[in-house]
């Protein structure tokens, strides 16, 4: 009968070294993007410093770049939200860190709570918006880099709209 209680370790697993991967510096991965996101928002001191909120425009700031990838941090006041777009030829990683924001996509609208994480793939259409009465702050990894926001003007359209460059 095979189970996963059919495994066993014998001995101390650290002394196999063909079993270890060496340590990346950088993530490959899509669960390697997860974690860099999660351990960027676990470390609230490299982030809760530069946090700012303005009442007419989403504020944002990139934390960090690597070979491929940034990690962007942005605060949403109520009321504030994306429009519909998608990320262009980018993948992403969205964590909350504080506060709630809504994600609405043609699968309808999910509530993300402190701790979510959202992966993306290129492409993908969606809109996120803080519909809360309480500020919000999430981190971003963007993978290649996000050099683009293609905005789409019809609810629930996943059709690829006309490309418009960051400014950022």
């Amino acid at each position: 009968m095979n189970s996963d209680n059919d495994l066993q370790i014998a001995g101390d697993i650290l002394e196999v070294p063909h079993l270890l991967q060496p340590p990346r510096e950088h993530p490959e991965t899509v669960a390697g993007f997860v974690g860099l996101a999660r351990s960027v928002a676990a470390d609230r001191a490299q982030w809760a410093h530069l946090v700012r909120y303005d009442a007419t425009t989403r504020w944002y700031h990139r934390l960090r770049t690597g070979p491929g990838y940034e990690v962007w941090l942005l605060s949403w006041v109520p009321g504030q939200g994306t429009g519909r777009h998608d990320h262009g030829r980018s993948s992403g990683v969205l964590t909350v860190l504080e506060g709630a924001l809504t994600e609405r996509s043609a699968r309808g609208a999910r509530v993300l709570a402190p701790g979510v994480q959202r992966v993306f793939a290129p492409g993908y259409v969606h809109e996120v918006v803080n519909d809360a009465l309480e500020p919000a702050v999430s981190l971003h990894v963007y993978h290649p880099g996000l050099t683009e926001m293609t905005m789409h003007t019809a609810p629930h359209c996943e059709a690829r709209g006309v490309p418009r460059p960051l400014t950022a």
